[in-house]
């Protein structure tokens, strides 16, 4: 039997290895943060929005509001799709991908100290390939992170209060032909007998675990392998998330800071 270290993905990857990642910090010039970040052939910009002040059902309570949108853009995939607002209805899928990412930022954010204010993260699906609800949440935490930088810098955070408590990455995972795998591309994706998104904090910690059996049932020793595998990638995202965000910092969209997970799991 082939050992699971020694098989080679179609795009020459051992089943533990992400794909080549790249997060590209003010790739906007307008936007408090503006992340592109790719995984693979899936590219998502995601851009945050500070503003001061809060939605009305939270006026008064001292503490501010992290929410998401996200949307796929008509030519993301190989076929055309509609835009949204053009058959005037969101659909089920991109409703409950925006409350994810939404949800995935507010695990890491004390609004409180980030007090009576708005950061909204716009994540737009530039191109598909799959995971990118995963891609959308690791680059929006990079967009966030700025956006709670700017707001302090402008003076509209308390410098005193520790607004990020932690960071948050998220990737994908699968069994494939019984193989437990790292990150998906949409190949894969489409024929995996498991299927699963995991959220995790740089501490290590899961916010969110999405995991259906497709084809048959899995046993709770392929659910320990690829929780383990989600770690070992969410790690990875999370050392590149970290080098992104200490690489010197200045305005405009000229600024590009790509780093990439190279096959032996460091960053380049």
């Amino acid at each position: 039997m082939t050992s699971a270290t020694t098989i080679l993905r179609a795009d020459g990857r051992r089943p533990d290895e992400l794909r080549p990642v790249t997060i590209t910090r003010r790739f906007l010039d307008a936007g408090e943060g503006s992340v592109l970040v790719e995984f693979g052939g899936t590219k998502v910009l995601c851009v945050a929005s500070f503003t001061e002040g809060v939605p009305r059902w939270r006026k008064g309570s001292g503490e501010g509001w992290v929410t998401a949108e996200y949307s796929m853009l008509p030519r993301a995939t190989s076929t055309r799709s509609d835009r949204e607002s053009v058959r005037g209805k969101v659909g089920g899928r991109t409703h409950e991908i925006s409350r994810l990412v939404g949800r995935s930022l507010r695990a890491i954010i004390d609004v409180a100290a980030l007090g009576e204010n708005t950061i909204v993260l716009d994540c737009d699906v530039l191109q598909a390939d799959g995971g990118t609800r995963t891609a959308a949440i690791t680059g929006a935490y990079v967009a966030l992170a700025d956006a709670v930088a700017w707001g302090l810098a402008k003076g509209a955070i308390d410098k005193r209060r520790t607004v990020l408590r932690d960071s948050v990455s998220a990737v994908s995972v699968g069994i494939i032909d019984g193989v437990p795998m790292l990150d998906l591309p949409y190949s894969e994706d489409v024929r995996a007998e498991t299927d699963m998104n995991v959220v995790v904090t740089g501490a290590g910690t899961f916010v969110e675990v999405q995991g259906t059996a497709e084809h048959a049932p899995f046993d709770r020793s392929e659910l320990d392998a690829l929780l383990d595998l989600a770690l070992t990638g969410t790690a990875e995202l999370n050392r590149l998330q970290l080098a992104v965000l200490a690489a010197p910092a200045s305005d405009g969209s000229a600024t590009r800071v790509p780093v990439t997970v190279t096959a032996a799991g460091t960053v380049a």
